[in-house]
């Protein structure tokens, strides 16, 4: 994989003002020697969001998102690293250089730019038939009838094959495309019986797929008679997986954004009525079920995600297996549901965009409606709750955040009558670690919670860390961040200011970097933010006592809870010297908590 050199990121930071940076996507006044403006990852009616042009960084004190112009410009417009070095490199004029590729790299690049250019002339074809051609005909009368005309068609570029096999085949020839280069596209198929190469798409009305950067990458079509398939979508190409790709995400991006949330619907045709609705905050798998790929993708651009599928089993099926797939990447998952043999096409057309908007408002946690799924389908037998328990078990493990969990757990509880100390030891621990990133904020104004005393020796501590004074640094390396730090991001922020010290213990001017999660940059731009030395400044003693008590106190709970199950395993197991050992050292963690 290449990568870019250092020092153009360097230059490219220096060159790029972030001021100025996000001027273009939002107002900003001048208050003291900071920018605000109302932050645009999350709702809010007071400005929260602190641009401060000597350090080059910005912080949200709503939403805690924060970091330098890179991190604005990647979660603004949902690009990688080396996307947005690049984005910006355009801007501020700079050649952004990599390091040399392979021979086999630069074939893969050239055969992914080729095949590109062949859906976008695709593209073009398909386009231009459906909206000037005689052949296209058929196509337009069809958007007619369903109501789809005029800007909406050419804002997803909707194009028409016509009911020939080589219609395609001989336009893109004509270019200059050969047919090995049209079938490793896709787009047509090796003929058979001494017959030359035929077209994929006829008679079918073209749904271009875009990535997200609005490149043309494969193509959705519908038959127009009683044909089969009802739906033909392209196969996968080195520039088309359907796991990785959703439709309608390029047009519907901005719109996701501001929402920060997302509906994700199963049709290209409920996609766009919800765009001719006014709804344009939505998505569609490409004839696939959704992946944790495209979870993540998702969670570029929100932090919400409504599921719209249909009511039928294979509709609850589809919307359950979402789920599954979005609830690891921490994102809030709601169901909406519509009457039986509704989808969102239809049911606009019955009801209008008003009784839609009524229904998501009344979406339910997409984890209650497989509580609901689950009772109702085991029944209310011992071995039936049983089971469902142990179904709801398996997916909130999958919740990364220890909250949900817990608050679930409570739900399922009270839902079975199951014991709650039970479930909270089958339910604890189960899911995998929440991964050190920052969840975009919902979409009602959070209100960050006050950090307990625990919490603010370890802010303070970090302060301490960032003094000029090397000191405070020398003796968290010497005793071990490990041990100073409970929380995990903190910890984070900790290992890294060390690791960016010099030889004489300097840390650099520019301190907010790409290898820093989302969530820790945002702890790291408000440290930086934060007003001057204070009084807590002059207590660095009880601050190193407090942190390495906290240390301890999460150490001494996670014993008692190990004790607790040692305890009954040695009870059932007639050990009752055990138990007498493991009572006197639980007796003694107690009293020391």
């Amino acid at each position: 994989m290449s990568r870019i050199n250092e020092e153009t990121v360097r230059e490219i930071r220096e060159r790029s003002d972030i001021v100025e940076v996000i001027s273009g996507y939002l107002p900003l006044k001048r208050s003291g020697g900071n920018y605000l403006g109302l932050c645009p990852f999350h709702q809010e009616k007071s400005p929260s969001f602190n641009v401060n042009a000597p350090r080059q960084i910005f912080h949200c004190f709503g939403c805690g998102t924060g970091g330098n112009v890179f991190t604005f410009i990647m979660r603004m417009e949902g690009l990688t690293f080396p996307e947005a070095v690049k984005r910006l490199g355009e801007k501020a004029g700079i050649a952004v250089e990599e390091t040399p590729v392979t021979p086999a790299d630069r074939q893969r690049r050239d055969q992914r730019e080729k095949l590109l250019r062949i859906n976008e002339a695709a593209c073009t074809f398909y386009h231009r038939l459906l909206l000037e051609d005689a052949a296209g005909a058929a196509g337009r009368r069809y958007l007619r009838q369903r109501g789809f005309e005029g800007e909406l068609v050419r804002t997803f570029r909707l194009g028409f094959a016509p009911d020939q096999w080589e219609a395609l085949v001989t336009h893109l020839a004509g270019q200059g495309f050969s047919r090995e280069e049209l079938r490793t596209a896709g787009l047509v198929r090796e003929g058979s019986g001494g017959r030359g190469d035929r077209d994929l798409f006829h008679n079918r009305l073209l749904f271009p797929i875009l990535d997200p950067e609005g490149r043309v990458v494969a193509f959705g079509g519908r038959v127009l008679d009683d044909g089969t398939p009802k739906y033909l979508n392209s196969p996968e190409t080195p520039v088309y997986q359907k796991g990785r790709t959703l439709y309608g995400l390029y047009q519907g991006r901005d719109a996701i954004r501001q929402a920060r949330a997302v509906l994700v619907v199963e049709g290209y045709f409920d996609l766009l009525a919800l765009h001719r609705a006014g709804i344009g905050n939505v998505v569609a798998a490409c004839g696939t079920a959704l992946t944790a790929d495209h979870a993540r993708l998702l969670k570029r651009y929100a932090e919400q995600t409504v599921l719209v599928f249909d009511a039928d089993k294979a509709g609850r099926q589809a919307t359950f297996r979402a789920m599954d797939a979005l609830l690891p990447e921490g994102m809030a998952v709601s169901g909406v549901s519509l009457a039986a043999g509704e989808d969102p096409d239809s049911f606009l057309a019955k009801q209008g965009a008003a009784a839609f908007r009524t229904r998501l408002a009344e979406a339910k946690p997409a984890l209650e409606l497989f509580l609901d799924e689950q009772l109702a389908l085991h029944g209310n037998s011992i071995e039936g709750v049983a089971r469902a328990g142990e179904e709801v078990l398996a997916r909130i493990r999958r919740l990364p955040s220890d909250l949900e969990r817990n608050l679930y757990l409570k739900r399922l509880a009270a839902r079975t009558g199951l014991d709650e100390a039970l479930l909270q030891g089958k339910g604890r621990g189960g899911g995998p670690p929440r991964p050190a990133v920052a969840s975009p904020a919902p979409v009602s104004a959070p209100q960050r919670p006050s950090a307990g005393p625990a919490e603010r020796a370890q802010e303070f501590l970090l302060r301490l860390m960032l003094l000029e004074d090397d000191r405070y640094r020398r003796r968290v390396r010497e005793e071990g961040a490990a041990g100073l730090f409970a929380s995990l991001v903190q910890r984070e922020v900790a290992e890294h200011l060390l690791a960016l010290e010099d030889d004489a213990g300097r840390l650099p001017r520019e301190l907010i970097a790409a290898t820093l999660s989302p969530a820790a940059q945002g702890v790291l731009s408000g440290l930086l933010l934060a007003e001057g030395q204070a009084a807590w400044a002059e207590q660095p003693e009880k601050i190193f006592a407090d942190c390495r008590r906290t240390v301890a106190s999460g150490d001494q709970r996670q014993r008692l809870k190990e004790l607790q199950k040692l305890i009954a395993a040695a009870e059932q197991a007639g050990d009752f010297a055990a138990v007498g050992s493991y009572l006197l050292e639980l007796a003694e963690i107690k009293k020391n908590l």
